[in-house]
C-alpha cells in the first residue's frame, strides 16, 4: 500500500472478522474495538448485510435513474433534519466528497470563493477538503501549504487554546467576525465558514458554548454560509443530539455527513436548502456512482433504522456518561491524565507530562496504544500533539465493555506510573 498508508501499530494484527464491538485476527484473538466510528451500528450487523445483499441481487446502478430505495433513504435522513429549511439531500460516497461538495455549493450559492476554517481541523483528502484541513497530525505541513483562498482562525479549545476563560466562546467567535469583515473590505467576502461541531482530530474537544452561534451569525452577516462537518460526530454519536451542531443550539446552512451513514459502506450525504442545491445547476448537474446506487441507499436506510430501533443514540448517552465518569476517576489516580474531552461515545483522553505546563505526553500515549493492543483493546492516538486517546467505538458499546476498556487503561497507566525500566525503554523506542 506504500508509505503513505496510515496504520495504527508497529506490528498490526491482521483482522479477519468483526462482530459488534469486536475485531478478530487471523490467530483467533478478539479485540475490543474502541476507535471504529465508521461502523456505528457495529461490525457485521446482520440486517445491513442481508439488506445490501438482497439489493445487489436485484439492481445496482446510479442516481441518474429513478428508484424507490433512494427516496426511502432521503426521507428517513430528513426526518432528522435540525430544521425544516434543510430539506434537500445529495448522495456522496465519502466524508471527503461531502465536504468537497459542501464547499462547492457554498461557492456557487454566494458567488464567492474564500473560506474560513479553524486550525487543527480535519475535513478529508480531496483537493477542496484537504485545502481546509489544518491538522498537523494528518499533514505536518498543513499550515504552510494552505491555498490563498483558505483563511484560518484559532481552534476553539478552552483547555490549551488561546482563550480559556468563561468568555472564550465570544472571543474565539470574534476572530471569525473580524476575519470575515477584513475579507469583505478586500472585496473577497467569505463564501463559507466550516467547522466540526466537536473538534474530532483535535481530540474530541467541545467548542465553548456560544462559539458556533456567534461564528455562524458573523459569517452570515458578511454574506457567507455556515458548513457543519458532521462526518465524525453526527448520527447520534454525541448522545444528547443526533447532530453535533444541535448541541451548540445552531442550524447550519449545509451539513456534510458520511462514515456512520453506511456503516463502512460507501455512502454519505450533503443536507442543505433547495435553493443552495439549485444554484449548482449554473455549473452543471451532479451524480454519485457509488452513493447514488440502490445498494448504498439501502445501506443508509438500514443504518438509520437500526440507530432508531435499537436506541443507539440513547445508548451513546448512557454508556458515554459512564465512560466519562470512570475516565474522570482515572484522572484522580494518574497525574498523566490531564483532561477528558467530548460527549457520548466521542471522547478524548488527553495525556500530559505536567498539568500546569500541559506538555503533551506524546511518547507515553504512543506506548499506551501499543500496550492496550497487548491487553486486547484497539486504541488510537490523535491531536496535533499525538497525546490524546481517541475514544469513538461503535454505538453498540455496552457498560461492561466500557469497563473492560477503562480497566485496561488503568492497568497500562499503572505500569507507566511505576516507572519500570522496560516500560520507559519502550516509550523511548516508540518515539
Amino acid at each position: 500500500m506504500g508509505g503513505a498508508a496510515e496504520r495504527y501499530y508497529t506490528d498490526p494484527p491482521q483482522i479477519e472478522r468483526g462482530w459488534g464491538t469486536r475485531l478478530i485476527d487471523t490467530q483467533g484473538r478478539a479485540y475490543l474495538d474502541m476507535v471504529n466510528n465508521v461502523t456505528a451500528i457495529g461490525h457485521s450487523h446482520p440486517r445491513l448485510a442481508d439488506a445490501v445483499g438482497r439489493q445487489l441481487n436485484l439492481l445496482n446502478t446510479n442516481s441518474r435513474f429513478l428508484y424507490q430505495a433512494y427516496a426511502d433513504f432521503t426521507e428517513k435522513l430528513l426526518a432528522y433534519s435540525p430544521d425544516p429549511s434543510l430539506d434537500t439531500v445529495i448522495p456522496v460516497n465519502s466524508g471527503s466528497e461531502a465536504v468537497d461538495l459542501a464547499i462547492r455549493l457554498a461557492r456557487v450559492a454566494t458567488g464567492r470563493r474564500d473560506v474560513i476554517a479553524t486550525r487543527e481541523g480535519y475535513h478529508g483528502w480531496t483537493m477542496a477538503a484537504d485545502a481546509v484541513s489544518t491538522s498537523a497530525f494528518d499533514n505536518p505541513n498543513a499550515l504552510s501549504s494552505r491555498p490563498e483562498w483558505v483563511h484560518l482562525v484559532d481552534a476553539p479549545n478552552t483547555y490549551r487554546g488561546t482563550f480559556r476563560g468563561p468568555d472564550a466562546g465570544p472571543r474565539y467567535a470574534a476572530q471569525v467576525s473580524d476575519l470575515a469583515a477584513a475579507l469583505v473590505s478586500e472585496h473577497r467576502g467569505p463564501a463559507a465558514f466550516i467547522c466540526e461541531p466537536v473538534l474530532g482530530n483535535a481530540g474530541g474537544v467541545i467548542p465553548p458554548q456560544g462559539y458556533l452561534a456567534e461564528a455562524y451569525a458573523a459569517v452570515r452577516r458578511h454574506g457567507g454560509l455556515a458548513i457543519a462537518d458532521e462526518v465524525q460526530v453526527g448520527y447520534g454519536r454525541l448522545g444528547t443530539a443526533f447532530w453535533g451542531s444541535q448541541t451548540q443550539g445552531v442550524v447550519p446552512d449545509i451539513i456534510a455527513v458520511a462514515k456512520a451513514a453506511g456503516n463502512a459502506y460507501p455512502i454519505g450525504a450533503v443536507i442543505t436548502r433547495r435553493e443552495i442545491v439549485d444554484a449548482l445547476r449554473d455549473e452543471g448537474t451532479f451524480f454519485s456512482s457509488a452513493a447514488g446506487a440502490p445498494a448504498g441507499a439501502v445501506a443508509g436506510s438500514v443504518v438509520l433504522d437500526v440507530i432508531r430501533e435499537e436506541g443507539l443514540q440513547a445508548n451513546a448517552a448512557r454508556v458515554g456518561a459512564h465512560l466519562q465518569q470512570r475516565l474522570s476517576a482515572l484522572s484522580e489516580k494518574h497525574p498523566i491524565v490531564g483532561a477528558i474531552h467530548g460527549s457520548g461515545l466521542y471522547l478524548g483522553v488527553e495525556l500530559v507530562c505536567d498539568r500546569e505546563s500541559l506538555t503533551p505526553a506524546a511518547a507515553e500515549t504512543a506506548w499506551l496504544c501499543e500496550r492496550l493492543l497487548d491487553l486486547g483493546v484497539i486504541m488510537q492516538a490523535t491531536s496535533e500533539r499525538q497525546n490524546v486517546l481517541k475514544v469513538k467505538p461503535p454505538l453498540t458499546l455496552t457498560v461492561d465493555e466500557a469497563d473492560i476498556f477503562v480497566n485496561a487503561v488503568d492497568v497500562a497507566l499503572a505500569e507507566l506510573d511505576a516507572g519500570a525500566g522496560a516500560v520507559l525503554s519502550a516509550v523511548k523506542e516508540t518515539r
